[in-house]
């Protein structure tokens, strides 16, 4: 089996300090370069290699590596600067399963993660070779080797042998293993953002004499903008641009700043981004717009080639907001406010909005990133700054496209549970995918799979720019509630309906309030007030009189939060009763979220600043009051539940599934839909349930087979089959409640005589017993990965549309919710007293679905449709698979863009 490495000649990935590093295979030209890597080497690192100082070993190791390619052998290397800093190998000696590995780092250049880099792609190239362990020798005194094999998160073991250890790795990529992983890739990008965020010089080139350019904008922001640090500008034209020293060019600095904001025509970007890498900037900013694919292409390989990390192109810039450390350079309309919130941007206008309207709020920005074409730099990246910076206590995305969705729902796992990660859900009426094949790839759209993402990382998807400020403001300003239970409190009648309806819509709950809790508010509230939920307070409610009421509320344990509805009256401006204090009063003493709707407010969403120092969201809209309150509901739910873990399966045989995967696309190199026989062989490599069944291509074979299966009833189900026929019943090419020899005959002459020169034979299935069909696929997504859908299931699947998807590899966690998110879950449940399906079959099934599809990469759709749900179990009644050309990549590989 291939491997990515092999269809790319190299990949570039980031050292623990934040160096660019490129990883390749070896080439017979490097043998110079590996010998000197060698020769390079002190004594005693050679002796710890070799275990003996031999300056002969050097050629050898040389002209081992750069041999011609043999099978189970690989070699890969790192370089930078075009030098080779390191090289590492695996050699399986003609074993099947196990391969020896070695591996060398030039000396000077240990404890920067060269090693272990080398390893991590030796390990996902091996992998993709179906190699399950590495075995090493070591000197029981090479403490740093040992120590980078007990460091990787993998399974290891030791035998001692005199002076020497036997070091045997398992290659099983379990959760220690990834987390493993993300953890060093995570301190690698914060190091490597350090020149982008905290530069300790910028200059910026493209900055003219014309007062609306872009460039001079965003010198003068940075000029204005509490920059400490040194300011160059780069014009051949000026020696001054206000107020900033001018230079011909970035070689011609007198400091090598570590920040560079491009702002030139698009032509002129290849150029400026060579001669910045060649003086030594670590970063760039591109905000120009336009370049074409051979510019854009030569602007990432020079990063590249000199290691600077890239911002854009077609960017409105970067901010950063830390005290002392201050750097604004966007062309933004105003500076950003310095807070806690951090904002990344594929859309320049969406990060104008998001930027005025967190300093509205006064919630501000620690730092904001415009994204832009995203060559580089991507939302993972600005996830992993904010959870180390210290500062962000908000991370707030509009992201357009995703390079690595499997990576990034991984680190939004994480990040997530420490601060709140929201986003606007954009592209929601993108055209989905034509429904072409199958139930399931007509169900999956783009809307399912980015709804899937977001839902299984604990991101909260908002649908407008406007609804993420309403609901960052909430989260910024008050905890979160327990659950979703809402008490109403309202100065006017009309007002709480409204409110009452808005919390409906959105999932919310309003119990009513018990006895003792409605006495409680009828000693504090005016004659005439109703008590149920909503409480209406009636017009003639005092500051006083509501201010209890509110906080009775929120030491009431049956509610978990408090919505205060106010509309101005005369009343309470005659008697000098500011109601709106009676929310403010007290929120840090308040144990649930308080949050206000006051209806002639002239903004969506404002923070009223409290007694105490805190503030409290007060909403224009009922709707958008109570749509945060959902989204602060669902996170605190998400953070409430187990993370999750994805379970061993029994009974599976991956490694004959990919024997027969590979076996068909030799025969089939375009692929295709499987026939009925090489279906449920794929199907039974992962224990998945079918009903009997046998296949026949004459009407005597049918007949034979009928017999073989009719049931307890003697009935038995007739589908005719061809290469490309997916909905049989719109077809009518099923026979039901076939019962004798005559039956049997008459059906299969039926579909012969109608399908001829099409159907190669027909499936023959005992007639099922009653229960609930339900739909179980799974489509392989270019950049998303496997999505497994679920949901009712039958001949009106498409018209119902009632499904729910999950990401592979699926956890206990996403099963249990993908069972229970389509609207027929209380079938499944145990509706009205019937007896509840076989949960744990049906787990069991969508389980060993997602195994199967996160195996082969190939499995472009499987469609079961239907499947049988009883108390007594599950069956797949019709399988549909397709398989496609397409090679293994390892989502979880630590590589730049």
């Amino acid at each position: 089996m291939t491997d990515d490495l092999l269809d790319r000649p190299s990949v570039h990935a980031l050292l623990a300090d934040g160096t660019t590093v490129c990883i390749r295979p070896v080439l017979p030209g490097d043998h110079g370069q590996l010998r000197g890597l060698y020769e390079e080497m002190s004594p005693e690192n050679l002796r710890l290699r070799f275990f003996a100082p031999s300056r002969r070993s050097a050629a050898m190791a040389a002209d081992r590596a750069c041999a011609p390619a043999r099978p189970g052998y690989r070699a890969l290397l790192a370089e930078v600067d075009g030098r080779v800093i390191g090289l590492a190998e695996y050699d399986t000696g003609g074993e099947k399963d196990g391969a020896e590995i070695s591996i060398a780092v030039a000396d000077g250049l240990h404890h920067r993660g060269v090693g272990t880099l080398l390893v991590e792609h030796l390990v996902s190239a091996a992998r993709a070779a179906g190699i399950t362990t590495f075995t090493a020798d070591a000197l029981s005194e090479n403490h740093e080797v040992l120590r980078l094999f007990s460091d990787l998160g993998l399974r290891t073991s030791r035998r001692f042998e005199g002076p020497e250890v036997r070091c045997t790795i398992h290659l099983d990529q379990d959760d220690t293993y990834l987390s493993a992983v993300e953890a060093r890739g995570r301190a690698a990008d914060v190091a490597s953002l350090l020149p982008l965020l905290r530069p300790s010089a910028v200059a910026v080139v493209g900055a003219g004499r014309t007062p609306g350019s872009v460039g001079r904008a965003v010198l003068h922001h940075l000029h204005t903008g509490g920059y400490t640090g040194r300011l160059f500008a780069v014009n051949p034209r000026v020696t001054s641009l206000l107020g900033v020293p001018c230079h011909p060019s970035v070689a011609a600095l007198p400091k090598t700043p570590d920040l560079v904001i491009v702002a030139v025509p698009a032509g002129g970007v290849p150029a400026v981004a060579e001669e910045c890498g060649r003086a030594g900037v670590r970063a760039l900013v591109v905000v120009t717009a336009g370049l074409d694919h051979e510019q854009a292409q030569a602007l990432l390989a020079t990063c590249r080639a000199y290691g600077m990390r890239l911002v854009g192109p077609n960017c409105l810039g970067i901010s950063h907001t830390e005290a002392g450390l201050s750097l604004d350079a966007t062309f933004a309309a105003e500076h950003p406010r310095p807070g806690t919130a951090g904002v990344a941007v594929q859309s320049g206008g969406v990060g104008i909005a998001l930027l005025d309207g967190l300093s509205r709020l006064d919630i501000g920005v620690s730092s904001f990133v415009s994204l832009g074409d995203k060559y580089d730099v991507s939302g993972n990246d600005m996830l992993q700054w904010w959870e180390s910076d210290g500062r962000t206590e908000l991370a707030l995305l509009h992201l357009e496209s995703f390079g690595n969705p499997r990576a990034f729902s991984r680190t939004a796992r994480r990040v997530t549970r420490r601060i709140p990660v929201l986003t606007v859900d954009a592209g929601r009426t993108e055209a989905g995918r034509k429904a072409a094949a199958s139930h399931t790839a007509a169900a999956a759209s783009r809307t399912m799979t980015r709804g899937a993402l977001f839902t299984q990382a604990g991101v909260t998807a908002t649908r407008s720019v406007g609804e993420l400020l309403e609901t960052a403001a909430l989260f910024h300003s008050q905890p979160l509630p327990a659950g979703s239970r809402v008490a109403i409190v309202t100065n006017a009648g009309g007002a709480g309906v409204l409110t009452a309806d808005a919390c409906a819509e959105a999932g919310l709950a309003l119990p009513p309030l018990t006895p003792a809790m409605t006495g409680e508010l009828r000693g504090v509230l005016p004659d005439g007030a109703a008590v149920g939920n909503p409480v209406d307070a009636t017009a003639a409610v005092s500051e006083e009189q509501l201010t209890a009421c509110v906080d009775r509320l929120t030491r009431y344990p049956g509610i978990d939060a408090v919505i205060v509805a106010l509309v101005p009256t005369a009343v309470a401006a005659a008697t000098g009763d500011d109601l709106v204090r009676a929310v403010t009063a007290a929120p840090g003493r308040r144990a649930r979220p308080v949050i206000a709707v006051r209806l002639e407010q002239d903004r969506s969403v404002r923070l009223l600043p409290a007694a105490d120092g805190g503030t409290v969201p007060s909403y224009a809209e009922p709707q958008a009051a109570a749509r945060a309150l959902a989204h602060a509901a669902g996170r605190a739910a998400w953070l409430a539940r187990p993370a999750g873990a994805v379970p061993a399966l029994d009974h599976i045989e991956p490694e004959r599934a990919r024997t027969l995967v590979e076996d068909y696309l030799a025969r089939e190199p375009d692929g295709g839909w499987l026939d009925p026989r090489t279906c449920a062989d794929l199907l039974a490599c992962y224990g998945i349930p079918q009903i009997p069944w046998a296949w026949a291509e004459s009407e005597d074979e049918a007949v034979l087979a009928a017999d073989r299966l009719r049931g307890f009833d003697g009935r038995v189900v007739m589908k005719a089959h061809w290469p490309g026929l997916l909905h049989k019943s719109q077809e009518r090419a099923v026979h039901l409640d076939l019962r004798g020899d005559a039956q049997v005959r008459a059906a299969f002459r039926d579909l012969e005589t109608r399908f001829c020169g099409l159907m190669t034979g027909v499936v023959l299935q005992p007639l099922a017993a009653r229960g609930t069909e339900l739909l179980a696929g799974v489509v392989q997504d270019e950049v998303f990965g496997p999505l497994v859908l679920f949901g009712l299931g039958g001949t009106a699947t498409e018209v119902l549309a009632d499904h729910a998807a999950r990401l592979a590899p699926l956890t206990d966690r996403d099963v249990h919710e993908l069972i229970t998110s389509p609207r027929c879950s209380p079938l499944l449940l145990g509706a009205n007293g019937n007896t509840p399906v076989d949960l744990g079959e049906l787990e069991q099934l969508l389980l060993r679905l997602s195994r199967m599809a996160a195996d082969l990469p190939q499995l472009a759709e499987a469609d079961f449709n239907p499947v049988l749900a009883t108390p007594g179990g599950v069956t797949v009644l019709d399988a549909r698979t397709r398989l496609a050309p397409r090679r293994p990549q390892d989502p979880y590989l630590r590589r730049l863009r």
